[in-house]
């Protein structure tokens, strides 16, 4: 028992910061697979993958399946979490809005995510976590200050609002309706919906032409078990586990974390203000979660 609870609180502490490397890796990753594919095209294919996945967790743990109304309820969740936002981001990226830029979208879903929970969850902001929340926006905006913020307007800027929106109220429906579906079940339910969503996108508006290459395989599975089935995994855990300004914090994390592998794979400069900013991003994340 006492083993058990040792495991419990290791994970508790390793998840958040697992789940924020993972996040951040995926600004960088989809670089590199949209050089093989158009975003939709993309994005069906990686859909497609995480649900044989998945499928295969289901038929091997074979968990309890979701009532009617609590399908109903991962399609929206799917739809929010997965289908917009994921297809927000990497439109943005596509039209060369700059990581920089992408990387304000959870910057200011905290924020955002708070207000809604504060009115809507019945979930109590103390003012200490308000001080941590607009800290870590704060530290955002110092990270970002020396970064490129050029890019092409129209469809990239449209993808990084409806991203925005998509993902904070997708985390507070996850958390409101979501909470008792076996994430197993409610995850492969939400992968076919936004794998049906991308591929009516990609058969309307794009080529659906591939380019396969052993870097575009890679960044793909990268994408698919890393992200769609690790992260994901991980974030809908947090949700189950903390209050949604407390999980929505940790993406105050994700620009800095952002930041430093693109300076560590690609030698981008981050400066003595983006260093501050990521000491800043942490203080306030510490200052929502401190008990």
């Amino acid at each position: 028992m006492s083993e058990q609870l040792t495991f419990e609180k290791a994970m508790a502490r390793a998840a958040p910061v697992l789940f924020v490397v993972l996040w951040s890796s995926g600004f960088v990753v989809t670089k590199a697979v949209l050089r093989g594919a158009e975003p939709l095209t993309y994005l069906t294919i990686r859909m497609a993958l995480v649900v044989v996945v998945m499928a295969l967790i289901v038929a091997i743990v074979r968990p309890v399946w979701p009532s009617r109304m609590q399908t109903w309820h991962s399609i929206v969740a799917g739809l929010l979490v997965h289908g917009f936002y994921l297809g927000g981001t990497t439109i943005a990226i596509f039209h060369s809005v700059p990581a920089g830029l992408s990387a304000l979208i959870p910057g200011l879903q905290p924020i955002l995510t708070s207000t809604l929970a504060n009115r809507f969850l019945g979930e109590r902001v103390t003012p200490l976590q308000w001080m941590g929340l607009l800290l870590g926006l704060s530290g955002v905006l110092l990270v970002l200050h020396t970064r490129s913020m050029e890019g092409q307007l129209g469809w990239g800027y449209l993808g990084t609002v409806v991203a925005l929106i998509s993902i904070t109220l997708g985390t507070l429906y996850q958390k409101r309706y979501c909470g008792k579906i076996d994430w197993r079940a409610g995850n492969l339910i939400q992968f076919v919906t936004a794998g049906c969503l991308f591929a009516i996108g990609a058969f309307i508006f794009e080529t659906r032409q591939v380019i396969w290459s052993r870097d575009f395989v890679l960044a793909l599975g990268w994408l698919v078990l890393m992200l769609s089935v690790g992260s994901i995994g991980l974030l809908y855990w947090l949700i189950r586990r903390a209050g949604a300004t407390q999980v929505a914090s940790l993406f105050y994390l994700v620009p800095a974390t952002t930041a430093l592998m693109a300076y560590l794979l690609f030698d981008e400069h981050v400066g003595w203000l983006g260093i501050l900013g990521m000491a800043i991003c942490a203080a306030g994340v510490f200052l929502v979660n401190k008990p």
